[in-house]
């Protein structure tokens, strides 16, 4: 019995000792950081869910997550979405151009 107590006490003092010595994690590199597909998927259906909520929320992200993808870019999406949100906010001109190249960078 003594035995196993030393080893259990020898096998936590290796551990911790092992911890304190042990290189930290490097940080994550940029392109670690980048959103995956479902990620971005995700984020965009959420933007176009817009003010629905419940059930209706739900409904629209079931169908919005699960559909196929329509074989545009990423980025023709994001105009597509933009372009949508400036003719809600029936903006022109400098205004519509300030709008659309926030919204595109963001």
């Amino acid at each position: 019995m003594k035995q196993l107590i030393a080893l259990i006490a020898l096998s936590g003092a290796a551990l911790l000792s092992f911890a304190q010595t042990a290189t930290p994690a490097t940080p994550a590199t940029p392109a670690e950081k980048a959103p995956t597909a479902q990620q971005s998927k995700m984020a965009t259906c959420n933007k176009d869910a817009g003010e629905k909520k419940g059930d209706e929320r739900k409904a629209f992200m079931k169908g919005c997550l699960s559909a196929k993808p329509d074989g545009k870019t990423a980025q023709q999406n994001k105009m597509k979405t933009c372009n949508e949100d400036a003719g809600k906010k029936a903006l022109k001109g400098d205004e519509r151009k300030a709008f659309m190249s926030t919204c595109l960078k963001g």
